[in-house]
């Protein structure tokens, strides 16, 4: 990852296939090493799912991030119940623990997932509250535009859990920025790449 960083910062021209096919072998393992080295989340989670069309085929992106609207993980499936719901959820508190609050939108599928691992967790099921997660499902509509949408689960699985962690690093709260600020973060960000990437080799 290293070597691939370096080619870019030396203006060397690579095509987009050579990034689809860097992404493809070097993202999740970056991705992994983004999470491993940030700061722990916060306590207070947003949970949502959205539609993803993949060949025809109606998929749901589940996702959840937390009070500062860092992602914490993502979930591609084709159903959209009380079983996928629990299951993400048990991803999210194996990794992360138990959390204080969990905001969601009105489907009842959460209700009893969210009871059962984390029964002590306060459940505000309101759309208005949920504006947080709203907003991070952007960037991957973007993303799904230019790329000509996903071509199959895996393929959308893989890449989603390696942008958001990226997009989390290289998007810093802009509005609450100067644009002095906002410079001295992005070359921030830049530098703690380099170090993670040299880090994971």
């Amino acid at each position: 990852m290293s070597a691939i960083l370096a080619t870019i910062a030396c203006g060397v021209t690579v095509s987009r296939e050579t990034v689809r096919n860097w992404v493809n072998r070097f993202g999740r393992h970056f991705a992994d090493c983004i999470k491993r080295d940030r700061p722990g989340s916060s306590d207070k989670w947003h949970l949502d799912e959205v539609v993803v069309p993949i060949n025809g085929v109606k998929f749901w992106l589940w996702r959840a991030v937390d009070e500062n609207g860092d992602v914490l993980d993502i979930l591609v499936q084709k159903q959209r119940n009380a079983k996928v719901a629990r299951r993400f959820l048990k991803r999210l508190i194996d990794r992360f623990g138990a959390p204080r609050v969990v905001i969601t939108d009105k489907p009842r599928s959460y209700i009893k997932p969210i009871r059962s691992p984390a029964a002590n967790a306060n459940h505000r099921a309101h759309k208005g509250l949920n504006n947080r997660i709203e907003g991070s499902h952007r960037p991957t509509r973007k993303r799904e535009k230019l790329m000509g949408r996903f071509k199959s689960p895996r393929q959308a699985q893989g890449f989603l859990a390696a942008h958001d962690q990226i997009n989390t690093i290289f998007r810093p709260r802009r509005y609450r920025l100067t644009a002095t600020l906002y410079r001295h973060a992005r070359n921030g960000c830049l530098t703690g790449i380099n170090q993670a990437a040299f880090r994971c080799k």
